[in-house]
């Protein structure tokens, strides 16, 4: 190399490692900023005692809910701590007495990652009483899986079984229906002993434009993917969200109802993209959103949206590790989100130019059906690999073979590797469908790593999953 080129060399890593830092200050301030908001919500005279506020949160509702509803019994006169449910430890609600719990139940019944531990420890513990304790439960959930609100319900069965007494019935919401949080208001301003408990603000929908739409697996087997692009109606800048944030989308014939999709771009991309398949009902009619999104809103369509973080798969104190990125079909768009993401935070996303030494390189394992037709944004991942931003991308085609391949077979495959990169300190974003590859991925990682090992990885960031 030239003095040149390695001076040039140096400027990238040393920007880059600048980036990173301050990717990692921006989190450490946000978690300093949300525990003073914890800490200015315990009671003023020690001794006090202060109301439970927890929950378990996967995309970020449930701890939304809970910080208001804490916020709002503070306001109140009410001494509050707040907390998410992997914190709460059997002698914690051995000793309060009185809980109010916001639940999120993940894909057919399961707790969310982040109380996967409360729920395999503290709510198996044996010959529990804790008849002194009183509850209130507010489980999150959709009707359109079998098992709705599945892990609401689990808990508040096990807080029955073990003697709590409920504060009022478990108040069960269908998506974010306004009624049942109304009736949680409504408890909250009774048990406080207030009628003028402040306004939750609602989520601000902003008017989008639909800048560009590309559909990317013609001719496959399975239903369209497309590739969407939107910007703001009005001159406003984008929004800094993150790489793993979502976005929430309101179409017309759907108010009040908006749908969340992982967000696969960064705002150096200078629009919001998105990947989303087109669904279709028994009937064989669209699907309400997708249906709309990918194919019935004109090009030039206003789309409102809003974009909302989503901490559990930003990237957060990983941001100078070696990434492992998993996912299959339209899952693809947050693992794509996080790899751009790198390359934005080293000032390269555009450039072209190989990995410079000191940025921590990327593994991705991709599965689909076809590789003919649905290997979304493969030139994008073979020029990143050709760079070295990817060490190495395994593409799965399930259809392309007699016997069914899928992503967690690759895994199984690469074992060593995997041990060796999270030994390493690498970390693991899972993103993709729920029913099928993220269970199995699941279960193939616990077998690689060991259970205990991936609980830890969990506990401490380095394993994060947006699935659905």
């Amino acid at each position: 190399m030239t003095p040149e080129q390695i001076l040039q060399a140096l400027a990238t890593v040393l920007s880059y490692a600048s980036m990173c830092g301050a990717i990692a200050w921006h989190h450490r301030r946000r978690q300093r900023d949300a525990q003073r908001r914890v800490d200015a919500l315990l009671p003023a005279t020690p001794g006090a005692p202060a109301w439970w506020v927890a929950y378990a949160s996967q995309t970020g509702q449930a701890e939304e809910l809970a910080l208001q509803t804490a916020q709002a019994l503070h306001t109140a006169g009410v001494p509050v701590r707040l907390a998410p449910l992997s914190q709460i430890r059997l002698a914690d609600l051995q000793q309060a007495d009185r809980l109010l719990c916001i639940a999120s139940t993940y894909g057919e019944g399961d707790p969310p990652d982040s109380a996967v531990t409360f729920a395999r420890q503290v709510m198996a513990s044996a010959a529990v009483n804790l008849s002194h304790l009183h509850v209130g439960l507010l489980a999150l959930g959709d009707k359109t899986y079998a098992h709705y609100c599945g892990f609401g319900r689990r808990l508040d069965g096990w807080l029955k079984a073990s003697g709590a007494q409920a504060l009022f019935e478990r108040i069960d919401v269908d998506k974010s229906d306004p009624d049942a949080l109304q009736r949680w208001r409504q408890h909250l301003a009774h048990l406080a002993g207030t009628n003028d408990l402040p306004d939750w603000e609602a989520p601000v929908l902003q008017a989008w434009r639909l800048q560009a739409r590309r559909h990317l697996n013609p001719g496959s087997s399975g239903e369209p993917v497309c590739h969407l692009e939107l910007v703001p109606e009005s001159s406003q800048p984008l929004p800094e969200w993150q790489a793993g944030d979502l976005v929430q989308i309101e179409v017309p014939t759907a108010p009040g109802e908006p749908r969340d999709y992982s967000i696969a771009s960064v705002p150096q991309d200078g629009a919001l993209h998105l990947l989303v398949r087109q669904s279709r009902r028994t009937d064989g009619s669209l699907g309400v959103a997708s249906g709309w999104l990918t194919q019935q809103a004109d090009l030039g369509a206003s789309v409102m949206l809003r974009v909302r973080e989503h901490s559990g798969f930003r990237m957060g104190d990983n941001a100078s590790r070696s990434l492992i990125l998993i996912g299959n079909g339209t899952g693809l768009a947050g693992l794509r989100g996080h790899m751009r993401g790198r390359l934005a935070a080293a000032g390269m996303l555009e450039s072209g130019a190989a990995r410079p030494q000191g940025v921590a390189p990327m593994w991705l394992l991709f599965g689909e059906r076809n590789a003919r037709c649905d290997a979304h944004h493969r030139d994008e991942v073979d020029a990143w690999v050709r760079q070295g931003w990817l060490s190495r991308a395994d593409w799965v085609f399930s259809r392309d073979q007699d016997e069914r391949r899928y992503v967690q077979h690759a895994l199984a495959e690469s074992a060593g590797e995997v041990r060796e990169w999270v030994e390493q300190g690498a970390a693991i974003y899972v993103c993709g469908s729920l029913e099928g590859m993220a269970g199995e991925v699941n279960d193939t990682l616990r077998d690689i790593l060991g259970e205990r090992a991936l609980q830890q990885l969990a506990a401490d960031g380095r394993y994060r999953r947006d699935v659905y």
